[in-house]
């Protein structure tokens, strides 16, 4: 009875090493066989605006009947208007309505005029929607009859170009979530991105030109990549391709401190008004407000336009660093004015336009409705109250894995690879073996036994 019990497992183990065989087979078929996933199934990397009502409501009236559109304290979207019809239908619509006497058409030239005078470094200017004007700023690095110059500029364009000066210096943060180094000086890594066949990180372009060489240490000893594209002045973005082709594990992830992270599932424009959050290699993890859209910053290097403003502070070597909110990808950080222990003025490059123009999508990982909160801030927001500012979260936590690469462990778990079905039939290979040792002791001992039997 034991013998045909045994016997009837060895075959049955048998008959599953064969089957486990065959499926392993199938599996390394398929996985050399399939393509590539195509770059339009995957995931999203646009996300739907922080205040779509507001968005969509500027756009039916036009820039001839609205100002702008912000973030209210309550969470509500709020639109510029110059009219009365116009703000009964933003009304209907369940936004709020403030009318102004400048409408964005009226904004747009002044910029326009300011554009066009003699170029000033250390100033940067950008249109307040809330107070409905031109806030031009000058840092201690303009002198009086640069300033005095550029006022005069300001006086002839009308009383809705506001004139500020600031202390400190509009610089580029020179020197994120990760580190990394060149012989230009040090910058953090910003959002990883892809063009369907390689990986590269999107960061400052001011970082530093085509061709440059990245380290993640100061001793030179792990190259990370190389430029590949970028553009500053003007803009203020780059690629860096990874030297190996591929951004590894994480690559959905931002560090923000402490071993920590968080997850991106896609890129937006921000709204005035809206609480973000900036990630940087010096300073950590930091929030604050949106403040303007549309910023023009004249750094000693060149101009930059089209820039988000925010009162979020950074310091030297956050520069490319992620901004971002809800998870949500929003910005690079460029540059500004303050630190973080009095805090000041930081300009972001939109990522969108960063991606478009690059002609690459963000890595992103899909929404996850149960995750947790995001980790805290290292330091609040100055004057960042209010229930909009107090809502918003950085995104889904999730832990930061090691360097550049992916672990042995998570390609084989990779459906897409080789990996699964080699394990499966190396196990059912393993079984086969044993079950064929086990037969031949059995008979080996049953020899022996018969052999003593018979010659005593």
């Amino acid at each position: 009875m034991r013998h045909a019990r045994r016997h009837i497992v060895r075959r049955v183990a048998r008959l599953a090493a064969v089957g486990g065989l065959l499926l392993g087979g199938t599996m390394v078929t398929r996985a050399v066989a399939s393509e590539p996933p195509d770059a339009s199934a995957a995931a999203r990397t646009l996300a739907r605006p922080a205040s779509g009502t507001g968005a969509a409501l500027v756009s039916r009236l036009g820039d001839a009947r609205t100002a702008g559109h912000w973030v209210g304290s309550d969470g509500r979207p709020v639109v510029a208007v110059t009219d009365e019809d116009a703000a009964g239908e933003v009304r209907r619509a369940g936004a709020g309505a403030r009318v102004v006497r400048h409408s964005m058409r009226e904004l747009k030239s002044a910029v326009s005029a300011l554009r066009s005078a003699p170029r000033v470094p250390g100033t940067a200017w950008a249109l307040d929607y809330r107070s409905n004007e031109v806030v031009v700023r000058g840092d201690s690095t303009v002198s009086g009859s640069d300033w005095s110059r550029l006022t005069g500029v300001a006086r002839d364009i009308g009383g809705f170009v506001r004139m500020e000066r600031v202390e400190g210096a509009f610089t580029t943060r020179l020197n994120g979530a990760r580190p990394i180094l060149s012989t230009a000086g040090r910058c953090s890594a910003g959002f990883n991105v892809t063009d369907g066949s390689s990986d590269f990180i999107l960061t400052a372009g001011h970082c530093g030109p085509t061709g440059s060489v990245w380290f993640g240490d100061g001793q030179g000893g792990r190259e990370v990549g190389s430029t590949v594209a970028g553009s500053f002045p003007g803009d203020d973005f780059s690629l860096v391709q990874y030297a190996g082709g591929e951004a590894g594990d994480g690559a959905d992830v931002v560090a923000v401190g402490g071993g920590k992270g968080v997850r991106i599932t896609g890129a937006g424009q921000p709204s005035v008004g809206q609480r973000v959050f900036r990630s940087g290699s010096t300073t950590g993890l930091r929030d604050g407000q949106v403040t303007a859209l549309d910023a023009t910053v004249n750094y000693p290097e060149g101009t930059v336009t089209g820039l988000i403003e925010t009162d979020v502070c950074a310091e030297p070597g956050d520069s490319g660093g992620p901004m971002f909110s809800q998870g949500v990808a929003l910005g690079v950080t460029s540059g500004g004015s303050g630190d973080c222990a009095g805090g000041g003025t930081t300009f972001f490059q939109p990522v969108t336009e960063a991606l478009a123009s690059l002609g690459v999508r963000l890595i992103v990982s899909p929404e996850a409705g149960d995750a947790g909160p995001g980790p805290a801030p290292s330091q609040p927001a100055a004057g960042g109250g209010g229930a909009a500012a107090g809502a918003a979260s950085p995104g889904a936590s999730a832990p930061v894995t090691g360097g550049n690469g992916s672990t042995l462990l998570s390609r084989l778990a990779d459906r897409r690879n080789v990996g699964p079905g080699l394990l499966v039939v190396a196990g059912s290979l393993i079984v086969l073996v044993a079950t064929r040792w086990i037969r031949v002791e059995r008979d080996r001992s049953v020899y022996r036994r018969y052999y003593s039997a018979t010659w005593g």
